[in-house]
């Protein structure tokens, strides 16, 4: 099925779903397919996306898997040729779709495209002064990846088409052929991450395999963001462990020799910030490292069969290390 089908993945999604949804209706280049799948909600979330007209499909699961085995779920039972993974809490702006699929057509290897998001207020409403909330992902020697553009006024400085490394999971439009490219074991986002970080890893595995991430400044979104480091201390305990584990889950899985030294003491540097601020102020963090060294079968069938088939040098993925 040509055209851009558009997955969500909700867990008690109830005040920001009606938003996004409305926005999806009234899109100048409608959605081939919208499919919800939620995650054990207690609230109306369910009732809202069943009821909405724009939704052409609602799976319900009895327990809540995640967001990374959600969206896979619903990516399987998606059908058109480019795949929108969309957070409830984002709302697109009309012509956001028509941006994109005035790419869709571009040949391999592109296999992602993003737009611009702005931030939005916890109502909704457009963050005045208008304010960056992600032009794609970029990572930093430190192995932090960060959304590029966060927290800047908009000034325009980002309104220019160009590769970037990845997309933000809040609003990543992923073609049919790169999800089956991409995929380990039957799953394009990794189920182990759970939720945080698999949109990076899935984006760091993209540029091993040879694809590209265009970032279309066009395509305008609002994003109520409510996780950021400087709120870590009112996250859930759990959603940090997470944060912490897929850090190095990513790492091991995709990492090369021209990384690592690229990285150097900055990335060292950094994993000892990280467990020492385990250590000594987020210690429910610390069963993240027991959860690494569970997982490490898991992770080195995964780098064999990733690295095994790798399109780009080290050096061209290195580059991107800043």
């Amino acid at each position: 099925m040509s055209g851009i089908a558009v997955t969500l993945v909700t867990f008690d999604s109830a005040r920001d779903l009606p938003r996004c949804l409305d926005a999806l209706a009234v899109q100048t280049e409608p959605p081939s397919e919208v499919i919800v799948v939620d995650n054990a909600s207690s609230d109306e979330g369910p009732g809202i996306a069943t009821r909405h007209p724009v939704v052409t499909r609602v799976e319900r699961n009895a327990t809540n898997l995640g967001f990374a085995a959600g969206q896979n779920q619903a990516i399987a039972v998606s059908r058109s040729e480019w795949v929108l993974a969309l957070n409830p809490d984002v709302t697109l702006a009309s012509g956001h779709l028509a941006a994109l699929a005035a790419h869709t057509n571009d040949p391999p290897p592109l296999g992602t495209l993003c737009g611009k998001l702005l931030r939005a207020e916890p109502s909704g409403a457009p963050r005045e002064p208008p304010t960056l909330d992600s032009t794609g992902i970029e990572f930093h020697r430190s192995f932090r990846h960060l959304d590029r553009g966060s927290e800047q006024p908009d000034r325009g400085q980002y309104d220019e088409e160009e590769r970037v490394f990845g997309a933000t999971g809040a609003a990543a439009c992923y073609r049919r052929a790169m999800i089956e490219d991409v995929s380990v074991e039957g799953e394009f986002f990794d189920e182990e991450f759970f939720a945080y970080r698999e949109d990076a890893d899935v984006a760091w595995r993209a540029q091993l395999l040879g694809w590209d991430c265009l970032y279309v400044p066009k395509a305008v979104g609002y994003h109520v963001r409510r996780v950021l480091p400087e709120n870590r201390a009112d996250v859930a305990d759990e959603l940090n462990r997470h944060s912490v584990k897929n850090r190095f889950l990513m790492r091991i899985k995709n990492a090369d020799r021209a990384v690592v030294a690229r990285c150097g003491l900055r990335g060292a540097g950094r994993d000892l910030v990280v467990l020492g601020g385990c250590l000594v102020r987020e210690r429910s963090s610390l069963p993240a490292f027991v959860d690494v060294a569970r997982a490490w079968p898991r992770l080195m069938r995964h780098r064999r069969r990733i690295q095994a088939r790798r399109r780009r040098s080290p050096a061209d993925v290195a580059r991107w290390f800043v």
